[in-house]
């Protein structure tokens, strides 16, 4: 086989990492401690598991997300093309069934030729060239013994998932199918209508009811993204309503009026037998999930098919303790995925797929992957590998990342589109200048 990676662990980051590998010619052994050894997080033993939501957020080619997936598109991302035969409707964005993906990944990555699954924990940093995608609930044996490697300070936040429900558990007399504005993607989400008594009474319910760990969390303790809703909701009465639960562009069929708030549930997979509580990640008790969330109207008798989680995840010190591929300085080992604090589904599969290109890039002498800093993919990891970046927290891709325009349009979509329209046309040149890393890549 020649030349043999170990790529540690079989999520996102790790499965995209193993098939790029694997495509360059490259021998892979792809370590994954589940079965084995469990998480609290997630629920299987196959590969590339989505544990909390299954959006990928926005295809819209002129925001952030949706730029990241067109780069993806053109550096060849493996998962991302599953994503797209996996996907379900989801307006606006890139959401799957998550059964079907995860099974189609491991079913790619296991009919490779050059890809060995090995199903064991990984307790330290294996000798050789590798890459540790271990992910933000890595082992505390791994993490430790990276942690002493790069000599950085542990760092940590917690991250929380929604519940699911059963989707003949819902009140249709109640919930009704529709999209903000009827725009695209109209149907693809449901909606459960408050008025304002029902919406005072369940801020009072969400605010008083019992957590799994029951302490108030500092700011520094949460990723903001993903803030369990009666976090937020104690920032004030009215956050909800103007956040995760606006009822802006939705009107309700049995009134003809915008409800005074909205919870909206989104399809788990293409049966749209299960629905998502869009933007309710919580760290309730579960028999308080189901009190509280059946207040919810057309919750009522609502089947509870996974209940909202939460979990301590872990991440380095990226700035200051990796150099500017992710490699741990004077070892043949770098990371990737959110264990580096890039967070998200589709940055976690940009990240494995950029150490990979470091990594074929390394073995065969090349030049590493220098990413143009104004593209989505090249903004964040100039952020997360600068050393003047002080307090780091894990980060989307987002255009506050992006270097200003020299002349920016003064209207915000204009300015957005802009700067979307130079990021893939530095990224084409790019890619253009490197064929011996992405000769035929684009998907």
């Amino acid at each position: 086989m020649g030349q043999v990676v170990t790529v540690v662990g079989g999520g996102l980051a790790g499965s995209e990492c193993a098939l790029q590998l694997a495509r360059r010619g490259l021998g892979v052994r792809l370590c994954e401690q589940r079965p084995a050894k469990a998480s609290p997080a997630h629920h299987g033993a196959l590969l590339a598991e989505l544990v909390c939501s299954n959006s990928l957020k926005s295809t819209k080619p002129d925001s952030a997300a949706g730029l990241l997936k067109w780069e993806l598109g053109l550096m060849g991302s493996e998962l991302l093309e599953v994503a797209r035969t996996c996907a379900v409707p989801a307006g606006g964005a890139l959401a799957v069934d998550r059964d079907r993906f995860s099974a189609a990944v491991t079913e790619r990555v296991e009919s490779s030729p050059l890809i060995e699954v090995v199903r064991e924990e990984v307790t330290s940093i294996p000798e050789g060239p590798c890459v540790i995608a271990a992910g933000p609930l890595c082992s505390d044996a791994l993490f430790s013994a990276i942690a002493e490697r790069v000599g950085g300070e542990r760092m940590s936040f917690y991250d929380a998932a929604a519940p699911i429900v059963d989707a003949d558990s819902l009140d249709r007399s109640v919930v009704f199918e529709q999209s903000r504005y009827g725009g695209e993607g109209a149907g693809d989400y449901l909606n459960c209508p408050m008025g304002r008594e029902e919406y005072d009474a369940f801020m009072e319910a969400l605010l008083s009811a019992e957590r799994v760990i029951a302490r108030d969390f500092e700011q520094a303790d949460l990723f903001c993204a993903c803030q369990p809703v009666e976090e937020v909701a104690r920032t004030g009465h009215d956050s909800l309503r103007f956040g995760a639960m606006k009822p802006v562009g939705l009107v309700d069929p049995r009134t003809g009026r915008r409800p005074w708030a909205a919870v909206q549930l989104r399809a788990e997979s293409a049966s749209r037998a299960a629905y998502n509580l869009v933007g309710f990640q919580t760290n309730l008790t579960w028999p308080e999930q189901r009190r509280v969330f059946r207040m919810i109207p057309g919750l009522g008798e609502a089947e509870f098919l996974r209940y909202g989680v939460m979990h301590r995840n872990s991440f380095v010190d990226t700035p200051h303790t990796l150099d500017a591929t992710f490699a741990i300085p004077g070892t043949r080992a770098r990371l990737a995925g959110q264990i580096t604090g890039t967070e998200g589904y589709v940055e976690a599969i940009a990240s494995g797929l950029l150490a990979a290109l470091n990594m074929a890039a390394e073995l065969a002498g090349c030049e590493p992957v220098r990413l143009p800093a104004t593209g989505a993919l090249g903004s964040l990891v100039a952020y997360a590998t600068d050393p003047q970046t002080t307090g780091y927290q894990p980060m989307h891709v987002n255009f506050g990342l992006f270097p200003p325009l020299e002349n920016p349009p003064r209207n915000k979509a204009e300015r957005r589109a802009a700067l979307a329209e130079r990021g893939r046309a530095d990224l084409a040149a790019y890619v253009g200048s490197r064929p011996d890393l992405f000769a035929g890549a684009a998907r």
